[in-house]
């Protein structure tokens, strides 16, 4: 899949190592774009580099510190996070909602155009399965170190 412009997180201790994805893509030139979280729980996307300042938030996530914002819209792939997910693709998240909120114009879509919403996750992860809220968004695809 070509994609030039993808959001991406900074994993925590617990989380499936997101760093080796977000180094390999600045060396293939594409942009990197790291969630900060917003007001109504919604995230924006600054684009990140090499030297990009990060810091650590309320909930304990590094974020950047400055760098140029992008509309979600324009963002060809997202990597999220979960703590859970099923074969039909849906995910359970952190408990905020924030990535369900900020991709809500999602929600129902039939064709995958953009953003593109991958999920890295442990096999442990997989549930049999997930009742999803009305709200909430499933993921493009879920990738595991078993896949």
């Amino acid at each position: 899949m070509a994609s030039d412009t993808i959001g991406c997180y900074v994993s925590t201790w617990d989380e499936v190592d997101t760093s080796a994805i977000i180094e390999r893509a600045w060396r293939a030139k594409k942009r990197i774009f790291l969630p900060v979280t917003g007001s109504h729980r919604v995230l924006r996307f600054r684009e990140t580099l090499p030297e990009t300042e990060l810091a650590m938030n309320d909930f304990g996530l590094w974020e950047p510190v400055s760098g140029k914002p992008v509309d979600v819209n324009d963002l060809d792939v997202v990597v999220t996070p979960l703590v859970a997910f099923d074969s039909k693709r849906n995910r359970i998240g952190m408990g905020g909602g924030y990535f369900d909120r900020t991709f809500s114009f999602l929600h129902g879509r039939q064709y995958w155009l953009r953003p593109k919403l991958i999920a890295v996750a442990f096999e442990s992860q997989r549930v049999r399965d997930i009742t999803p809220n009305p709200w909430d968004i499933p993921v493009f695809r879920v990738y595991t170190e078993c896949r």
